[in-house]
């Protein structure tokens, strides 16, 4: 058996398609939906995802402004730079690319930009209200990009066991309470494992849906997959690799080559989830435009 693949790609133009639909209504209002996106530093892999999501809002008409601050920036600069843009009309939501670098403290970053306009929704209160299952905040991106994948692709969780591997604020523990909500598209019963769990392997095998968050390159292999699984990958790792005229190539969490041979269906790396966080980043971003006050 030879996995189907689910097509990241494909699904997030479909929702870029319907956004850019909602910008052109939100325009005959006299609104535009603008995201500010922060980055601090000059990481190469942060460079290009700000970049990709520039052309991304400017695809489907949304107003980007990338604000650039060196690597030395202070706590204190960076604080103000994100109090002017809380109250910068023109931005409807913030963005602030991660990872930062070691001197700043990140969660007191994320917790200045105002709820309203956390594009992540990664602000306390947001996450609080992910928590209790109010749909009133905007869900983190990835997670989210996760359900939105399983939706559009037939695969409804409710009844299954979903077994997520990594605890990331950023992806494994949102994605497990979405996963387990009690709403459609969800009721999935959950289980949840990390760097600390014993026996993943046997963890992972009980999967109706498998979601692979755990930072290392082919962390679950075909042995660890029960067969017609939907297997999720969201790593996005770097290898050498000497056949290739950069030097590297990028690989996800999962082994494909064997996983895609038990599977019923799985992503790629790249082209799977990667392009749903976008979209969904845009999604927040259309949102927070059509509520404002």
């Amino acid at each position: 058996m030879t996995a189907a693949v689910i097509d990241g790609r494909a699904i997030a133009a479909a929702v870029r398609a319907e956004l850019a639909r909602e910008v052109a209504a939100l325009a005959a209002l006299g609104v535009r939906p603008g995201l500010a996106a922060v980055l601090v530093g000059d990481d190469p892999a942060s460079l290009s995802y700000v970049s990709a999501k520039a052309e991304a809002c400017a695809e489907i008409g949304v107003f980007a402004e990338t604000v650039r601050l060196p690597a030395e920036t202070t706590q204190h600069a960076l604080l103000e730079r994100i109090a002017a843009l809380n109250a910068d009309a023109r931005f409807h939501a913030i963005l602030q690319q991660l990872p930062l670098p070691a001197h700043l403290d990140e969660r007191a970053v994320l917790d200045a930009i105002r709820p309203d306009k956390d594009a992540d929704g990664l602000h306390p209160a947001n996450l609080g209200r992910l928590l209790r299952g109010d749909p009133g905040g905007p869900a983190p991106c990835t997670p989210r990009g996760v359900m939105e994948l399983l939706a559009r692709s037939g695969v409804d969780p409710a009844g299954k066991h979903a077994v997520v591997v990594g605890r990331s604020l950023l992806v494994g523990k949102p994605l497990a309470v979405l996963l387990g909500g009690k709403a459609a598209g969800a009721n999935a019963t959950v289980t949840l494992c990390h760097t600390g769990t014993a026996d993943l392997a046997a963890h992972a095998r009980r999967a109706d849906i498998l979601v692979v968050a755990a930072g290392r390159p082919r962390t679950v292999t075909a042995d660890m997959v029960k067969p017609g699984a939907t297997v999720i990958d969201v790593g996005v790792n770097r290898i050498d690799d000497p056949t290739r005229k950069r030097g590297w190539r990028l690989v996800g969490d999962v082994d494909y080559a064997g996983v895609s041979e038990v599977a019923g269906r799985i992503t790629k790396v790249p082209g799977g989830v990667g392009p749903m966080t976008i979209a969904m980043l845009l999604a927040n971003t259309v949102r927070a435009a059509r509520l404002a006050p």
